[in-house]
């Protein structure tokens, strides 16, 4: 028995470890990229936002709203109170969706994290969660002329952590802090990652997710994305090595949208924001909009 658990400790500790060597770089790439974002360009992110209430540009700013969401590095527990600032100084709410939309689905950091998963797929996230703000956005625009479609009561903008008078002591905290918050769910990726490669066949698993089963399969990946997904770093080994067992790139695209935007820890917040019509509206737009970036991706793929 003995014998038995020493044998599988070292072929995980094998796979942890290849998994690691693979990765470890593009998620420590990614936390000093993000931190440098947060420290030195986050605040002209934030203020190209505010000043686009001062410009009559009318559903083009989704656009542009869009891009600054994808841009900002913040998460959601800070892109809320910074949207409640936002819609005070007079932030369309079409241009809030927008922004909120991406920032949820994408930040600079992620994307780092995402080369690891090959030039196509980190192309097909960026596009997806592109226009995914975007037409969050357009809905709202049309839908909610007449009415306001968030409730930021009680929300306000965070005090920021990065005020230490010496720039580079300044980068260092902040980078002290991505690295804290996000290490642990990284880690957790890895081990996680390792236990499939050793007990999950890759033939079963290409069966249930790949190409062949294409209906079913961008279900799956899209619901399962709403109790797995709890870190950007944390899912990316696991998504490289679904991929390489036989994953469809469109259930993949699924999987990377519903989760961000589902996620656990999220979703309070956002039936606060939303309130309880207006969320069931934002799952189901989440949960369609994805299928259908999943249909799409696996035809062009």
């Amino acid at each position: 028995m003995i014998e038995i658990i020493r044998r599988e400790f070292v072929y995980i500790w094998y796979y942890f470890q290849l998994q690691l060597s693979q990765i470890f770089w593009y998620w420590l790439l990614g936390i000093v990229l993000g931190s440098i974002i947060s420290v030195f360009v986050k605040d002209k992110i934030h203020g190209a936002m505010t000043k686009l209430s001062g410009h009559k540009i009318g559903i083009f700013g989704i656009v542009i709203a869009s891009v600054l969401g994808i841009l900002s590095p913040l998460c959601m527990y800070g892109t809320i109170p910074l949207a409640a600032s936002f819609s005070r100084k007079g932030i369309r709410d079409d241009w809030l969706a927008a922004f909120m939309m991406s920032s949820i689905l994408l930040n600079p950091q992620l994307i780092m994290y995402s080369i690891a998963l090959g030039k196509e797929v980190l192309a097909v996230r960026i596009i997806t969660c592109f226009l995914c703000g975007i037409t969050a956005g357009i809905i709202i625009h049309f839908v909610c002329k007449e009415k306001s479609f968030f409730n930021f009561e009680g929300f306000s903008e965070r005090a920021s952590h990065d005020t230490d008078p010496n720039l580079f002591l300044r980068l260092l905290k902040n980078i002290g802090r991505n690295i804290k918050a996000t290490g642990g769910y990284f880690l957790i990726g890895i081990l996680l990652s390792a236990l499939f490669q050793r007990y999950v066949p890759a033939e079963q698993f290409a069966e249930l997710f790949g190409e062949n089963n294409e209906g079913f399969g961008l279900l799956m990946a899209a619901t399962i994305g709403v109790p797995l997904y709890a870190c950007g770093g944390g899912t990316i080994p696991l998504l490289q090595q679904w991929l390489y067992s036989g994953m469809s790139i469109g259930s993949a695209a699924s999987f990377m949208l519903t989760g961000p935007s589902t996620k656990i820890t999220n979703l309070g917040a956002l039936k606060i924001v939303l309130g309880i019509k207006n969320f069931i509206l934002y799952l189901t737009f989440i949960m369609i909009f994805s299928l259908i970036c999943g249909f799409v991706v696996n035809l062009i793929f």
